[in-house]
């Protein structure tokens, strides 16, 4: 029986450190306070303009596209109604196959409201795709730590 194939291969540095980058700035873009409009405007060109973002979190899933994953998180980071929000990789891998490179890992996220501190963790998907402009997301999905679903490790 022939053996598996690897399913990834190693990203080359230059394509690895752009990533890398890319990824900060995904979850750089979800922190109120200064330039939390200039963080949301530059989050948009970060993906595919046909991108679809996806939200499991234990229900029907809900799918937007980059508009409508942004708009009401927009309204959430500048409403004043939580202030502090941060969100942030925690761990995480890539693995790759050409030009689809593609990260899975855990987040965790903090904010303030009501007087109170509340946090969050879950699981994010990012697929990403080579284009001509450089690299951009083509896809996301992610799901919450919620009772009966809990961060591996």
């Amino acid at each position: 029986m022939p053996s598996e194939p690897s399913l990834a291969a190693p990203i080359p540095e230059a394509d690895r450190d752009e990533l890398t980058g890319l990824l900060r700035e995904f979850f750089a873009a979800f922190s109120s306070g200064p330039d939390v409009e200039a963080r949301l405007d530059r989050l948009s060109r970060l993906f595919v303009a046909e991108a679809v973002i996806t939200k499991t979190c234990g229900a029907q899933p809900v799918h937007y596209d980059v508009e409508q994953f942004i708009a009401p998180r927009r309204q959430l980071l500048t409403s004043g109604r939580i202030t502090e929000f941060a969100e942030w990789p925690v761990s995480g891998s890539w693995h790759c196959f050409g030009d689809i490179p593609h990260w899975f890992g855990r987040y965790a996220k903090s904010w303030q409201e009501d007087g109170g501190e509340l946090t969050g963790a879950g699981m994010k998907s990012l697929q990403f795709v080579r284009t001509a402009a450089g690299w951009r997301i083509s896809a996301a999905a992610w799901d919450d730590q919620r009772p009966g679903l809990r961060l591996p490790g």
